[in-house]
This record gives C-alpha cells, sequence and structure tokens, in this order.
C-alpha cells in the first residue's frame, strides 16, 4: 500500500499550485480521499474530501479557492489551490479510506506531507 503526495512549494499570495497524490489500486477502488493540513503548532484539519461517488466537502476556510478532484484511471486525487493566502502554509497530507469492496476496508492510510508555503 503506498500513497505518494506531490506538487508542493513555495508561492506568492494569491498564486496557485495543484496537488496530487497516487494511491496503489488495491485501495483506491471504491475508495473516500481527502486532503488535511498541518500548520505549526496546530492540530491537523480536513481541508477537502471526495467520496468514491465524487462527492465533495470542504473546510469553510478554503470553499471558493480549492477543488478536489480524483482520476479513478489514473488512481490519483488532486487538490487545485487557488488564490492562496499566507495562512494556507502548512504541510498536506492526503489520506485514503478503502470502500467496502476493497481487501483494506477498515483501515485508513495517510501519504507523507508535502510542504506549502505561501510567503512573498
Amino acid at each position: 500500500v503506498q500513497l505518494q503526495a506531490s506538487g508542493g512549494g513555495l508561492v506568492q499570495p494569491g498564486g496557485s499550485l495543484k496537488l496530487s497524490c497516487a494511491a496503489s489500486g488495491s485501495i483506491f477502488s471504491g475508495s473516500s480521499m481527502g486532503w488535511y493540513r498541518q500548520a505549526p503548532g496546530k492540530q491537523r484539519e480536513m481541508v477537502a474530501a471526495i467520496t468514491s461517488g465524487s462527492s465533495t466537502n470542504y473546510a469553510d476556510s478554503v470553499k471558493g479557492r480549492f477543488t478536489i478532484s480524483r482520476d479513478n484511471a489514473q488512481k490519483k486525487v488532486y487538490l487545485q489551490m487557488n488564490s492562496l493566502k499566507p495562512e494556507d502554509t502548512a504541510v498536506y497530507y492526503c489520506k485514503v479510506v478503502p470502500g467496502p469492496l476493497s481487501i483494506y476496508y477498515g483501515m485508513t492510510y495517510w501519504g507523507k506531507g508535502t510542504q506549502v508555503t505561501v510567503s512573498s
């Protein structure tokens, strides 16, 4: 089971970044996926989530700026981040919860984080 997140970096306020997370096929099918972030000294928080049926949910702080999507063929989940603010600075993690048809049902998997820094 592997999750690989990428796409973080340094961006100026108002800029954009796109994060991606690749999951091994055995946990991707039928899964719910999400992006979380953790800033220094703060608890990890949910940023965006997407179900196996592509229903989405967002934290109030990112609504209208971030978009989560998934590509079932590529076994990836994406987070398009626009209009970035300094307070978006954090380590971003992807999370996968395999669906009931997966042999990994009942487990939760986290990818290694990717750093996003918004600064001028």
